[in-house]
């Protein structure tokens, strides 16, 4: 399989304090890929470099073979990168079909008819057509997290980054998005999952990529990862 992403020697630096320093890393096309740390691992960081919220100091990011490293994120998102946020951050003044309207309208330019019946789609898929017309005030926590993968769905991403979607969800719950997450990687959307639920990341994961202060400490297969010594220490300590 083709990369779709490629990471080559990526700082970012805030002040005198180094968040990223020269991480290379490549994701194919169509891969669930995990990425895992301690909190202050450099997690956010990256996704945020990755997405266009923060530019990177030094290195490269291609996708799909085009260098966007300097791209504002509305473009990058034009070009096929969408994500969730940990914190979900829906138009709380709007319905649910309303917040996908947005984005099918600012990104892919499709309103009307044709943008209810995309919206109406992407929330049957994600289980919430029930709830199509609801204020974003009346959904659960279940609810809103699965409005914030619909809302980055609306922008039809091919590579979709989901930043904690299950932080915070009961057992059951958790499964309801990871069986979302599967449902969506088994129609061609590469995904890399950022989460903290290590039972969750690692039944979900193809290949898992840890992070401690701000490097690359392992990548592998989810049973190498956790067996490696170095997760073991970054997680527990000495």
């Amino acid at each position: 399989m083709e990369d779709v992403l490629q990471i080559k020697t990526v700082s970012k630096h805030f002040g005198g304090f180094t968040a990223l320093s020269g991480v290379t890393l490549s994701v194919m096309r169509g891969e669930r890929l995990g990425l895992i740390g301690p909190n202050g691992s450099g997690k956010t960081t990256l996704i945020n470099c990755i997405s266009g919220s923060l530019l990177n100091d030094e290195g490269d990011i291609h996708f799909k073979g085009e260098q966007i490293s300097k791209l504002p994120a509305y473009q990058r998102t034009r070009r096929g990168i969408s994500r969730s946020f940990q914190i979900p951050r829906p138009f709380r003044s709007m319905t649910v079909l309303e917040n996908l309207l947005v984005p099918l309208s600012y990104v892919r330019g499709i309103t009307g008819r044709q943008a209810d019946e995309i919206a109406e789609d992407i929330l049957k898929g994600m289980g919430l057509a029930y709830k199509m017309n609801a204020e974003c005030s009346q959904l659960s926590q279940v609810e809103l997290r699965k409005l914030e993968l619909a809302r980055a769905m609306a922008a039809k991403p091919e590579l979709l980054i989901s930043d904690e979607a299950m932080a915070g969800l009961a057992g059951a719950e958790i499964d309801e998005v990871l069986a979302i997450l599967f449902s969506l990687n088994e129609q061609g959307i590469t995904i890399i999952m950022i989460e903290h639920i290590m039972q969750a990341v690692m039944a979900f994961s193809q290949r898992v990529v840890c992070l401690d202060a701000g490097q690359i400490i392992c990548e592998g297969t989810p049973k190498e990862v956790v067996a490696n010594e170095y997760v073991q220490r970054a997680y527990l300590g000495d």
